[in-house]
């Protein structure tokens, strides 16, 4: 059986939003009240992590989280990565470092932020000498789009997206899980992969509902949905313009937009 929770289903404000509060969404609705994304899929026995919100600790907890086997990041702000420290207690738990695999532009970022997590061939021995229960670490893996790589017998295939306002990817996991990071629209290449594919479950962000410089709006994310015709789709990543009972109403039955701790298995 494969599972994915949804950990957190807020864009960087969350909501409600300091500035905005509940903006579009139903205060009375507990599903609109969403922390940042971060979303686990447990497959195979593994149990891989995309995207550490800020909000990491709190959701751990919820959820009663004690390991991870891995991390997918898929760009570098601040709400994808913030919880990256958290991840020191994982750590302490399984007395081992974690494996972080993204592209380059991503890794460029945590190697500046998060230098005193991370291990390499300069500090290793120091690190070892320390003990994970003093620091906790990351390993890093630097992948490519379009370049498959394997996490024990997971295969991944890393997605080329566009648009956004800093490099993202998405990823293909096992052939049958499609999640997507923060984009405007596909590359050709990213197109034709999940095309060669029948998704079991498809993760799309949605942010807001009209049409923005940086990100999908509905119109597109429905565009989508009807393309690649996948069984199973969740929204994620909402602000607070995405009402709950709106975005159920105006998607396809197969579609539901996530909310904090949905479950999805198959």
């Amino acid at each position: 059986m494969t599972k994915a929770l949804f950990l957190g289903a807020g864009a960087s404000p969350g909501v409600p939003s300091l500035s905005c509060g509940f903006g579009c969404c139903n205060p009375n609705n507990l599903k609109n009240v969403r922390t940042r994304t971060s979303t686990i899929y447990e497959i195979c026995g593994k149990r891989i992590l995309v995207d550490a919100s800020p909000d990491l600790r709190a959701q751990f907890l919820q959820n009663d989280i004690k390991y991870l086997d891995a991390i997918l990041i898929t760009h570098a702000h601040f709400d994808h990565i913030g919880g990256i420290d958290e991840l020191r207690e994982i750590n302490r738990i399984n007395r081992k470092p974690l494996n972080v695999y993204a592209p380059s532009y991503v890794m460029k970022t945590l190697k500046k932020r998060y230098a005193y997590m991370v291990m390499d061939k300069r500090n290793k021995k120091e690190y070892m000498k320390d003990g994970y229960e003093a620091k906790g670490g990351i390993i890093i893996n630097i992948i490519k789009p379009n370049h498959e790589f394997y996490i024990d017998d997971i295969k991944i295939m890393p997605l080329k997206l566009l648009g956004h306002n800093v490099p993202s990817c998405g990823y293909i996991i096992n052939d049958e899980i499609v999640h997507l990071g923060d984009f405007k629209m596909l590359a050709s290449s990213a197109e034709k992969r999940i095309a060669d594919i029948k998704p079991k479950l498809m993760v799309f962000p949605l942010t807001i509902i009209d049409k923005h410089r940086y990100h999908l709006g509905l119109e597109d994310v429905l565009y989508y949905i009807d393309k690649f015709k996948s069984e199973r789709v969740v929204l994620n990543h909402m602000a607070s313009e995405c009402d709950y009972d709106y975005v159920n109403e105006h998607t396809p039955q197969n579609t539901q937009p996530a909310y904090d701790n949905l479950k999805v298995e198959w």
